[in-house]
């Protein structure tokens, strides 16, 4: 499959997809839609909000397990939240909220998109979902156990999610593999593209965290003085890149001859409507998840 920025230069069929599929999973939360369902619920509609609904699949867990799962959020960001936000919301309320918002959200995003686009999109990605092995993949099989919805907006939102938490997850693996905290995962990203002003506030990480870790990853090699990447710093991103698609790479493989094609096709445009609306681009940037 080609790179939907640069079509003359073939990326991995899992990388691809993601560059799709991605958007559809994280524009929901920035949307006024979910933001009501979640303040319904009890949760704001900010962090609170945002580490309830994703961390809801788990159940009621404390800060540490999410911590460790998300990965490149700070410690003192999901503190903040967690557990405390399970007394204002159950799981079982956040899962609710979230269904309600991310289904409306994308009900008026992609109404200008053909249905028959959506269902084709929206069946495609749970058949892919059918086929993904979550050993190993805590998020993604927490996601995968839940019930799947039936209106074909909260359908395609659950697929993807499904999906993104299974890449997500083998990411992580990598980035560990590699050796990388959870604040270094980030600083890496943006060196290859990423805005740092967007970023960091996004993740909860302070200037002197950043700071420390841009200061370990220079004593690495991986990274100049001057913040940017090394040609040892290149090469090592390019192998934890390498690694993610291998690990998400087995549910696209051996597929019928034009499946993808036909996925990526009714994927473009609601990828497009939804990557409009995100404050960081996930076409625009090298694609470092954490």
């Amino acid at each position: 499959m080609s790179d939907p920025v640069h079509p003359v230069h073939p990326v991995h069929p899992a990388r691809a997809l993601w560059w799709l599929f991605e958007p559809v999973y994280a524009v929901t939360f920035l949307q006024p839609e979910s933001r009501a369902a979640f303040e319904a619920a009890g949760l704001d509609g900010g962090w609170s909000g945002y580490f309830a609904a994703r961390a809801a699949p788990l159940g009621a867990v404390g800060a540490p397990p999410v911590i460790a799962a998300f990965f490149s959020f700070a410690p003192a960001a999901v503190e903040r939240a967690l557990p405390q936000v399970w007394t204002r919301a159950s799981p079982e309320r956040a899962l609710a909220a979230r269904a309600e918002g991310s289904a409306a959200v994308l009900a008026r995003l992609l109404a200008p998109v053909a249905p028959e686009l959506v269902e084709t999109a929206a069946t495609a990605l749970e058949e892919a979902v059918d086929r993904a092995d979550c050993a190993g993949r805590v998020l993604a099989a927490a996601n995968a156990a839940l019930p799947r919805p039936t209106d074909v907006y909260g359908r395609l939102w659950h697929a993807a999610t499904v999906l993104r938490e299974h890449r997500g997850d083998g990411h992580v693996a990598a980035l560990v593999a590699a050796g990388l905290d959870g604040c270094e995962a980030p600083v890496l990203h943006c060196a290859t593209g990423a805005d740092r002003a967007v970023l960091q506030p996004l993740r909860g990480w302070t200037d002197e965290e950043w700071q420390a870790a841009a200061t370990r990853l220079v004593g690495r090699g991986w990274l100049t003085a001057a913040g940017e990447l090394t040609e040892l710093g290149r090469i090592r991103h390019r192998e934890l890149e390498a690694a993610t698609d291998l690990a998400a790479g087995r549910v696209w493989e051996h597929r019928p001859d034009g499946e993808l094609d036909r996925l990526t096709a009714a994927l473009r445009p609601i990828a497009a409507i939804c990557r409009a609306e995100l404050p960081i681009d996930p076409l625009a940037m090298p694609p470092v998840q954490a």
